[in-house]
């Protein structure tokens, strides 16, 4: 039997394994010199002139910037409800409400029509979602944020290295946070970057990530035990030299997908955008979970499907949105499906994807 070829691979090599073993060695296990250098670095190669902060985890990321930009009981955030429940979590938890709206059909993300319709005089931003690493319709929510006199904040968890225009996702908002999971493009083993527009909305994250104090004991505001571990971060700088040409190989693995499928409605790209392919997500109209099955059983094919549940249908999330009805967003989550782009894929495994999407596809015809 072939071998089973998962959806989704972390990449941890002998360098990372030796720049952990240097960090235990050293004796300086907490947050320490390598996460300062980790932050330098993240900022020099996504974001070049905007301040990160390090913490341990994408969701206390949106948590703590969230914070960080004043958002708070009584206010409104925007969200989509087609992404992972972090992004309305995190919401929640400073006391706001989401407001879940629906998204645009081509790349999953905010629909900037729809967007303008939830602004209420309570909105204090927006949070697009660059779903499976394509930038979001920044062009037209940057654009209402200033109309509206609104903030606009960034969930780039899954698309480091992603830009629209030429200017890289990560450097639109007040904030934006770069999830550092291990099945991302690129890990620290757990972990979170969160990247401001400005020096002032920085130290207040490193503020709350750190039990409200810059100087030891000199506790200015109430935080959280949010911090990155040196061990974390010095995985992080070791993948921040590899997350390039990994990100190339994801596209050029997309491009001979998307060359070859038949069947199902590859992803398409913006114009001006550039896409990481953190997911390479297609849509099956018809049947998806039979379709997903039979990839697996028939074939050995992961296919990952990212979210089956809306978060307005979520149990935890759904006391915000009583009633809504999104078309696109449930549409979206009865049809979209994750091939394997991974770096780690060879010429095989690809012409074996091919080979196994069109023979269930065309089954299903």
């Amino acid at each position: 039997m072939s071998e089973f070829i998962p959806p989704a691979k972390p990449i941890i090599g002998d360098e990372e394994r030796a720049a952990v073993d240097r960090v235990m060695r050293s004796g300086m296990v907490a947050q320490g010199p390598e996460v300062a250098a980790f932050e330098e670095e993240f900022s020099a190669h996504f974001v070049p002139g905007r301040p990160s902060v390090a913490v341990n985890s994408g969701t206390a990321g949106l948590h703590l910037g969230l914070l960080a930009a004043g958002v708070g009981p009584g206010d409104e955030v925007i969200v989509p409800s087609f992404t992972f429940a972090a992004t309305g979590n995190s919401v929640a938890l400073t006391g706001a409400r989401p407001v879940f709206v629906d998204i645009e059909p081509a790349t999953f993300s905010l629909d900037p029509a729809a967007v303008a319709a939830a602004i209420t005089s309570k909105t204090r931003g927006i949070l697009p979602v660059h779903l499976y690493g394509h930038p979001a319709r920044m062009r037209e929510l940057e654009a209402l944020a200033t109309e509206r006199g609104v903030a606009l904040y960034e969930d780039a968890a899954q698309a480091h290295g992603a830009a629209l225009d030429g200017r890289p996702v990560g450097s639109f908002g007040e904030f934006a946070m770069f999830s550092l999971y291990p099945t991302k493009n690129m890990t620290s083993g757990e972990g979170g970057m969160v990247t401001t527009a400005t020096a002032e909305i920085a130290r207040r994250v490193k503020l709350l990530r750190n039990q409200g104090m810059e100087r030891q004991y000199e506790n200015e505001v109430v935080g959280f035990n949010a911090r990155m571990t040196d061990i974390h971060a010095a995985i992080g700088r070791v993948q921040l030299t590899k997350v390039d040409a990994w990100t190339a190989q994801r596209q050029q693995n997309a491009a001979f997908l998307d060359a070859h499928l038949q069947g199902v409605v590859v992803p398409p790209v913006a114009d001006g955008a550039v896409h990481v392919y953190h997911q390479y997500t297609i849509r099956v109209p018809e049947d998806r979970d039979g379709f997903v099955a039979a990839l697996k059983e028939e074939h050995q094919v992961g296919a990952g499907v990212y979210y089956p549940i809306p978060n307005h249908r979520l149990p935890s999330l759904a006391p915000f949105a009583p009633g809504l009805e999104l078309p696109e967003t449930e549409r979206a989550a009865r049809e979209v499906a994750s091939l394997p782009v991974h770096p780690s894929l060879s010429q095989d495994d690809l012409d074996r994807i091919v080979a196994a999407v069109n023979a269930v596809a065309g089954a299903g015809s």
